[in-house]
């Protein structure tokens, strides 16, 4: 692949997250010159998210590598159909199966530590019934979901948590992307938020070419960025 022809690397960062989840790693990735971009992910619905993740790699003039974290593994499933991905990097993420659910996948597996700190309440939906956030308890997100992370940064994560629309559990993906398109894995072995073997099935399911196992936290990209983006970079130049 010529320079000019250099993949856009799209950072998508999943529930209870947002994108400075990937600070570490986009830093880096800014450090080598690898053009990237890191957007928000409403956490509304797994189609609306994985639209508006479309949206804005088909804007891209040029080829795309799109990289999902947790839930946005499976927003870059349904996301990755777009004719200009060349490539998806799951990141301790979810790698759907088409017409399969978040709930479905993990409903194989026994629960994590997540399940028993999750916090529900109701937001508002514009001539609707209102919708069930999903979030997680601040007091426990230190221990749950960012393990592993400077103990002032995991408590500022926890104030400023996005919540998930219960919706996204039960909706079941429209395409699986990696039916058709080359990814890699990382498998957080230390993982309090998704059962490690979830990401497992899902990563051998998909016939990923490589999958690496960390002994690493659910925030991996936050304790682990240089192999992180050592993982993004092996993927962008087997794809050159």
């Amino acid at each position: 692949m010529s320079t000019a022809a250099k993949p856009t690397v799209v950072l998508v960062h999943g529930a209870f997250a947002d994108a400075a989840s990937w600070s570490p790693v986009t830093e880096r990735l800014l450090a080598q010159d690898v053009p990237v971009l890191v957007p928000p992910v409403y956490n509304r619905s797994l189609s609306a998210d994985a639209a508006a993740i479309r949206a804005v790699v088909e804007r891209i003039d040029g080829p795309v590598l799109l990289a999902g974290h947790s839930y946005g593994g499976a927003v870059i499933t349904v996301a990755g159909v777009a004719d200009n991905v060349v490539g998806l990097v799951y990141i301790s993420g979810y790698a759907l199966a088409e017409g399969e659910s978040l709930g479905q996948l993990q409903g194989g597996f026994p629960d994590s530590d997540l399940a028993a700190h999750l916090v529900y309440a109701p937001y508002p939906v514009e001539g609707g019934e209102p919708g069930t956030d999903v979030s997680v308890e601040i007091d426990a997100f230190p221990a749950v979901f960012a393990a592993g992370v400077d103990p002032v940064r995991a408590q500022v994560f926890a104030v400023s948590q996005r919540p998930l629309s219960a919706f996204a559990f039960t909706e079941p993906a429209s395409a699986a992307a990696w039916q058709t398109k080359p990814g890699w894995g990382i498998v957080s072995t230390a993982d309090h938020t998704i059962n490690p073997d979830v990401e497992r099935f899902g990563y051998r399911r998909a016939n990923l070419r490589k999958v690496v196992e960390l002994d690493a936290p659910h925030l991996v990209m936050q304790t682990h960025p240089d192999e992180v983006t050592a993982m993004i970079t092996a993927a962008l130049a087997e794809l050159s």
